[in-house]
């Protein structure tokens, strides 16, 4: 058994076991700003220009009768196809998606400002000057290749 206990210890102590956890936790506080984002302020926009058209009640009845809202059809047992809630389901997915893009976008610009760009370290030289004839040889050359002259 303390084998199993120390197995388990060590695959829940992995970094990328722990970072999805973060993520996970983090990833659902972000959902409630976004969802806030799109249902408080930016629907209401969108309401605004489409003039007040509410896509949850509309919906396609399935059986017999009319009803005024999906409500209602629900109610009655009807079966009904109701695609307005799948067409909100989308328009929030694609506000969300917009606005996530634009989130990460804008911390990536500030993370590439505000970090120090790392400049890269000059290459060592491989070749090097012939101090007679000036052309240029083998680092490690012992004699010119071209001037034969002892270096």
């Amino acid at each position: 058994m303390k084998g199993f206990a120390a197995e388990f210890k060590k695959f829940i102590m992995r970094g990328n076991v722990i970072d999805l956890a973060v993520g996970v936790i983090i990833g659902g506080a972000f959902q409630a700003i976004v969802k806030s984002l799109v249902d408080d302020i930016i629907m209401p926009v969108i309401s605004l220009a489409t003039k007040g058209v509410d896509f949850a009640n509309k919906f396609i009845v399935l059986g017999e009768g009319e009803f005024a809202t999906l409500a209602e059809a629900q109610e009655a047992g009807v079966a009904a196809l109701a695609y307005g809630n799948f067409i909100n389901a989308v328009i929030n997915f694609l506000i969300m998606a917009f606005v996530i893009f634009c989130l990460v976008k804008t911390i990536n610009r500030v993370n590439e400002k505000t970090q120090k760009k790392e400049e890269a370290a000059p290459a060592e030289p491989t070749t090097k000057e012939c101090p007679y004839c000036k052309s240029e040889i083998a680092i490690g050359a012992t004699k010119c290749p071209n001037c034969t002259s002892e270096l």
